[in-house]
């Protein structure tokens, strides 16, 4: 009997030690974005960030067509650390021109989702972007005026957020290396919500004059329930100090 019960103290405290189970993540709202939003490492990785981006142009570049081979060795970016500030053509450090889409996600800022019945907005804190998405069940019509930031209808399948966007000039980049688009652009967000504190962004990119083949790359954010969106602005003199920087 006494063997037995020095087993059965042996068993209890090996349970006892045993490190408590990780509790589960909170559940995603169902059709619910809203909140600010901040971009993070993808899950599991250790792997520093690489122009703002996890499927990163530098490693992974898209299939380019010959006019966006042509363009693309034209492009004199800085982030890429070739070209000083002073020597970029970057359309956003050069003309504070708006980023464009996708490229307003490779910059390292948060973002803010608010929900209204026909219209959801997008709101960055980059240079105070701000996307409607249209909800009410309209199309994206042929004939639509050239925008920085395009035209977006969104509509829920399932739980994931899917946004179209067309009608864009040709004047920004896709990216912060120089992969340009022209004006047959059409790129297709789809915002999927995993838990209450964590958000998958997978972005596709088609254009049939600049991309051999669809582009796609995803980005991972984490919600900031306590974060208000700030101000960062591009302005002239912003530009003439950081040329200044750049010199010495």
């Amino acid at each position: 009997m006494r063997i037995l019960a020095v087993l059965l103290l042996a068993s209890t405290t090996v349970v006892a030690q045993q490190p408590a189970a990780a509790p589960a993540p909170a559940p995603a709202p169902t059709r619910d974005l809203g909140g600010v939003w901040m971009m993070r490492n993808p899950p599991g990785s250790n792997r520093a960030w690489t122009n703002f981006t996890f499927t990163d142009p530098k490693l992974e570049p898209p299939a380019l067509t010959a006019w966006g081979e042509a363009r693309f060795k034209e492009a004199r970016d800085s982030n890429g650390g070739n070209y000083r500030l002073d020597e970029t053509n970057d359309p956003v450090l050069t003309r504070c021109y708006p980023p464009g889409v996708p490229r307003v996600y490779f910059h390292p800022y948060p973002f803010e989702v608010v929900h209204t019945p026909n219209v959801t907005f997008l709101m960055y804190e980059y240079d105070h972007m701000l996307r409607r998405v249209y909800t009410d069940g309209r199309t994206l019509g042929a004939d639509l005026d050239p925008l920085w930031m395009g035209h977006s209808v969104g509509r829920w399948d399932g739980n994931d957020f899917v946004v179209e966007s067309t009608g864009f000039n040709d004047r920004t980049w896709l990216d912060r290396l120089g992969h340009a688009h022209s004006d047959q652009l059409k790129v297709t967000e789809r915002f999927r919500r995993l838990d209450r504190d964590h958000l998958h962004l997978d972005i596709t990119m088609e254009d049939p004059i600049a991309l051999a083949k669809p582009w796609k790359t995803t980005f991972f954010y984490e919600r900031r329930p306590g974060w208000e969106l700030g101000e960062i602005s591009c302005s002239g003199d912003y530009l003439e100090w950081s040329k200044v920087e750049a010199r010495k």
